[in-house]
This record gives C-alpha cells, structure tokens and sequence, in this order.
C-alpha cells in the first residue's frame, strides 16, 4: 500500500498532531511514519493502523 504523503501531511496538520504522536497512537515506529511520508511504502496493516489513529478511513490516506 503507498499512502499519499500529501494527503498524510495535510491530515497530521489538520489535527495539528506530530509524527511522535501519530506513532504513540498507531503503534507503528516514528521511523515507519517518517519513511511513509517520504513517499515509502507500507503494509496494508501499517496502513490501517496510521488511518484509525488519524480518525479517518484508509481509503482517504491511500494514493489514487
């Protein structure tokens, strides 16, 4: 799965949340996240994990 970076960046600033917290919440790595919004790509799980933190539905995060 690759998560659009600018759609994860927009959302982290829409919730004004950093990296650091994104990662507490999801479980997943602060490196993981860092390597996701740098246009990296993750696991359907990992993708999961990243969009229920955030609130939102994964398919708003993934890359059309």
């Amino acid at each position: 799965m690759r998560i659009n970076r600018i759609k994860l960046i927009t959302e982290l600033e829409k919730q004004d949340m950093t990296q650091t917290r994104l990662a507490k919440l999801s479980g997943v790595s602060r490196a993981t996240i860092n390597y996701i919004k740098g246009g990296k790509r993750c696991t359907d799980e990992v993708g999961h994990k990243i969009a229920k933190a955030l609130g939102v539905k994964t398919e708003e995060l993934i890359e059309d």
